[in-house]
C-alpha cells in the first residue's frame, strides 16, 4: 500500500514541472516577441517617417499590441511602457531635433496608436500609469510642430496646411494663440520692406501671407482685420514693385504692374500717378531714352510756355498716341474709314500738309519741351519717335501707312 501511494504520486509531480516549463517556454518565446519589436525601433530611430519605415515602424507595433491584447499578464507585457515609451520617442525623433516640418506626419501617427491600442481605453488611463500618459504624449508636440512649421514658412503657400491643421485640431492651444500675432508681425515686416530694395519680393509675400489668412479658420484669429491688413500692404507695394521696376528699366514689366494697379485701385490716390509712370513705360520699353528718370508728377512747362499739338489719324484703323515729357499722357483717335494706305512715305506727308481737317484729329496745348512718343494702331507695329517741342512753333502730328511699312512720327 504505501509503495502504491508512492507511484502514485509521481504523475503529479511531473505535470506541475511539465506545466512550468511550458510557461518558461512561452515567456521566453513572448520576450524574444518584445525584443524584435524593440530591435526594430531601435534601428529606425532617426530614419524619415514614411514608406518602409513606417510600415516597420506598424509592424513594431502590432506585436506591442500583441502582447497587450493575448498576454497582458507576461513578463513581456510587463515591459510594454518602456518598449511604448521608447517607440514613441524613437518616431518623434524630429521633433526633438528641431526639424518641425518633418515631426508633423510621425506625430500624427502617434496620435492614432491611442485609438488603436486596447491598453488606452480611456475608462483605463488612469490605472496605466505611465503607459497610459502616452495616449496625450504626442497632442502638445504636435501643436508646437504645427505652429513652428506653419510660422517659419509665413510668407510662402505652404504655410496655409500647418496653421490650419492647428486652429482646426488644438484651438484652444497655445500654439493656437500665437498664429493671430505672428502673421501680424509677418505682414507689419513685409509691409515696412516696401521702403527697400525689393519692393516686388514683398509684394509676393504679402499676397502669400493674404491667402495663408483667408484660409484660416475663424475663432481664435481676427482673419477680417489680417485680411484688411494685407489688403492695404499689397496695394502700396504693388505701386512701389512698379516704381521699383521702372528704376531698374524693367519697363515691360513696369508698364504692367502699374496699368494693373490703376485697374484694381480706381480709388488709390495713387491711380493717376501710376498711369503716368505706366505709359512712359510702355514708351520706353520701344524707347529707352522716356525711361531716363520718371516723369514729372506734375505737368512743368520750365518756364518755356505751351505748345499747340494737333494729332490727326489719317489710315484706316484706331490710333493711339502715347507722350510723356514735360507732361504724361495718352490720346484715341477713331478710325478714318475714308482713309487708304499711301504708296510712299512722301505722299503721306503731302497729304498731312494739305490739311487735316477731314480728318480724325484733337488739339493738344503741351508744355514746351523734350518729348518721347509711341504710336499704336492693331494693324502694324508700334513705333516710338522723339522730338522738341517749341513755342515758336504750331505742330501737327499726321499718322498714316505706307506699304510695307508704317509712317508714324511727328510731321
Amino acid at each position: 500500500m504505501a509503495l502504491g501511494v508512492a507511484l502514485l504520486a509521481v504523475p503529479t509531480g511531473a505535470s506541475l514541472a511539465y506545466e512550468s516549463a511550458r510557461d518558461e517556454a512561452v515567456e521566453r518565446m513572448l520576450l524574444d516577441r518584445i525584443d524584435e519589436a524593440d530591435r526594430i525601433v531601435a534601428g529606425l530611430k532617426g530614419q524619415p517617417f514614411g514608406g518602409t519605415t513606417e510600415r516597420r515602424y506598424k509592424k513594431a507595433l502590432g506585436i506591442y499590441r500583441g502582447l497587450a491584447e493575448d498576454h497582458a499578464g507576461s513578463k513581456a507585457a510587463d515591459r510594454l511602457p518602456v518598449s511604448l515609451g521608447a517607440y514613441y520617442k524613437a518616431v518623434a525623433a524630429p521633433y526633438a531635433a528641431g526639424r518641425y516640418c518633418d515631426a508633423v506626419a510621425p506625430l500624427r501617427h502617434l496620435r492614432t496608436v491611442a485609438d488603436t491600442f486596447p491598453a488606452f481605453r480611456k475608462d483605463r488611463l488612469d490605472s496605466l500609469g505611465p503607459l497610459g500618459a502616452l495616449a496625450s504624449w504626442p497632442d502638445d508636440r504636435l501643436a508646437t510642430s504645427l505652429y513652428e512649421c506653419g510660422s517659419a514658412a509665413l510668407g510662402k503657400a505652404d504655410a496655409n496646411d500647418p496653421l490650419r491643421e492647428l486652429l482646426r485640431t488644438f484651438p484652444e492651444s497655445d500654439q493656437a494663440a500665437k498664429v493671430g500675432p505672428a502673421l501680424r508681425a509677418a505682414i507689419d515686416t513685409r509691409s515696412a520692406a516696401l521702403k527697400g530694395s525689393d519692393p516686388c519680393t514683398g509684394v509676393d509675400e504679402l499676397r502669400a501671407l493674404g491667402r495663408t489668412a483667408e484660409a484660416l479658420p475663424g475663432g481664435r484669429v481676427d482673419t477680417d482685420e489680417l485680411r484688411d491688413a494685407t489688403d492695404r500692404a499689397v496695394e502700396r507695394g504693388v505701386y512701389a514693385c512698379g516704381v521699383d521696376e521702372f528704376k531698374d528699366s524693367a519697363f515691360t514689366e513696369a508698364a504692367e504692374t502699374l496699368t494693373d494697379f490703376a485697374r484694381q485701385y480706381p480709388g488709390s490716390a495713387k491711380r493717376d500717378r501710376a498711369e503716368d509712370i505706366a505709359v512712359a513705360a510702355e514708351i520706353a520699353a520701344e524707347r529707352p531714352a522716356a525711361g531716363r528718370r520718371l516723369p514729372p508728377a506734375h505737368p512743368s512747362s520750365g518756364g518755356g510756355g505751351t505748345v499747340e499739338f494737333v494729332v490727326a489719324n489719317l489710315a484706316p484703323g484706331a490710333l493711339e498716341v502715347l507722350y510723356t515729357g514735360p507732361t504724361t499722357g495718352t490720346v484715341k483717335l477713331k478710325d478714318c474709314t475714308s482713309c487708304g494706305i499711301y504708296a510712299t512715305k512722301s505722299r503721306g506727308d503731302a497729304a498731312c500738309r494739305a490739311g487735316v481737317a477731314k480728318y480724325p484729329r484733337t488739339t493738344l496745348r503741351l508744355p514746351a519741351g523734350d518729348y518721347h512718343f509711341l504710336y499704336k494702331r492693331a494693324t502694324v507695329r508700334n513705333r516710338a519717335d522723339g522730338a522738341k517741342l517749341s513755342t515758336s512753333y504750331r505742330y501737327t502730328d499726321c499718322s498714316f501707312i505706307t506699304r510695307g511699312t508704317a509712317g508714324l512720327g511727328p510731321t
